[in-house]
C-alpha cells in the first residue's frame, strides 16, 4: 500500500514538474516572438541600416519590452503607451549598443 502512495506522489510530482517546464518554454517562446516584433518595429523607426542579425533584434526587442514595461508601470501608462515606450526604448538600445555589437568592423 506504502509503494503504490509514493508511486501516486512521483507520477504527480513528475506531471507538475513537466507541466511547469512546458509553461515556462511557452513563455520564453511568447517572449521571443514579441522580442522580434518589437525590434522590428524599432529597426523600422530608425533611419539607415542596422548591421546585426536577428538574434540581436530579438534580444533588443525583448530588453526594449521590459524596460518599456517596467517605466509604463511607474509612470502608469495604457496599454498603447506601453507598447509604444516599448518601441522607443528598443530603438534607443539599438541606436546606443547597435554599433557596439554589430558583426561588421567599424574603421
Amino acid at each position: 500500500m506504502l509503494v503504490i502512495v509514493v508511486a501516486l506522489l512521483v507520477v504527480i510530482l513528475a506531471l507538475l514538474l513537466m507541466g511547469a517546464l512546458i509553461g515556462l518554454a511557452v513563455k520564453l517562446l511568447w517572449w521571443g516572438l514579441i522580442g522580434l516584433v518589437i525590434g522590428a518595429l524599432a529597426r523600422l523607426v530608425l533611419p539607415g541600416d542596422q548591421p546585426f542579425g536577428i538574434i540581436a533584434t530579438m534580444l533588443y526587442g525583448i530588453a526594449g519590452s521590459l524596460l518599456g514595461g517596467i517605466l509604463a508601470d511607474a509612470f502608469g501608462l495604457g496599454t498603447i503607451l506601453q507598447f509604444l515606450l516599448a518601441i522607443a526604448v528598443a530603438a534607443l538600445l539599438i541606436v546606443l549598443l547597435g554599433p557596439r555589437f554589430s558583426r561588421r568592423a567599424t574603421a
